[in-house]
């Protein structure tokens, strides 16, 4: 892995344009997981908006509790903490935004994203990004809540070999589909930005304009699926996101199935 910019908070502002996200932002070095932190400080009282991004994670986490591949020095790993008055049931579509706004920032790049439900960005067909959305609740009431977002911006196909085996088959790095390095600072305002711009709509709109964007870029519908949990496997045809942001996938006969936090497999 080679070294290729160093992340900065006045790099970062430079290129951003942002009225809530990154009222205040963090830039740390290595951390545990930048969602970890930021749960920390939203215990602390900070503000909507606050943005932890970091160079490298320890411990850094994606969906169902699986290990994120945090390298120091070339990719992206960032936090943003909201405190939204909505009721916890909307957390799900709300939380839609991040693989929006980190698809938006990836076309930006000049390249073709996509999205696996949930919030997983392709780019010719391989994972590049995913989020991890934390949402602490007491009672009906959300406390705050956490969009995590991971990005592979310069990371060599080499070390995600020896990372993750025979699972870096399906992973890439925006730079290897770019053909040159990528500056991280431009990556994660163009994220931040964008995020902000849909967090806004959401306020302002509602969450069909967010449904309605997701589903264009939705690689799922229509496609053979399994779900998995821990427990069981079902298998049927996607027939993509409902008003709630849950994936609905429709089994041989007819019978329909909610996807709630199954881990997706494509058969075909």
């Amino acid at each position: 892995m080679i070294a290729t910019d160093q992340l900065s908070v006045e790099a970062i502002r430079q290129r951003l344009s942002a009225s809530v996200v990154a009222r205040q932002l963090y830039v740390f070095g290595a951390v545990d997981s930048t969602n970890a932190v930021l749960r920390r400080l939203a215990r602390e009282g900070a503000v909507e908006g606050t943005v932890v991004v970091a160079d490298a994670q320890t411990a850094g986490r994606g969906r169902l509790g699986q290990p994120w591949f945090s390298p120091p020095e070339v990719n992206l790993y960032a936090s943003v903490l909201f405190r939204p008055s909505f009721h916890p049931h909307e957390a799900a579509r709300f939380s839609l935004i991040t693989s929006l706004a980190a698809a938006d920032a990836i076309h930006d790049l000049g390249l073709a994203p996509a999205i696996k439900w949930p919030n997983d960005v392709l780019v010719k067909g391989k994972k590049v990004a995913g989020a991890l959305v934390e949402c602490p609740t007491r009672g009906d009431r959300i406390d705050f809540l956490v969009l995590g977002m991971g990005v592979n911006v310069n990371v060599e196909e080499s070390a995600l070999q020896a990372a993750l085996g025979p699972a870096a088959a399906a992973a890439t790095s925006l730079s290897a589909v770019a053909g040159h390095t990528l500056d991280r600072n431009v990556v994660a305002a163009a994220y931040l930005s964008r995020l902000d711009a849909w967090a806004r709509r959401y306020q302002a709109e509602g969450a069909e304009p967010i449904l309605a964007a997701w589903r264009e870029r939705d690689v799922l519908t229509g496609r053979r699926i399994e779900a998995r949990s821990s427990r069981s496997a079902v298998e049927g045809r996607a027939l993509g996101v409902d008003g709630h942001g849950q994936l609905v996938l429709e089994q041989t006969g007819g019978r329909r199935h909610a996807v709630l936090t199954e881990e997706i497999r494509i058969i075909e």
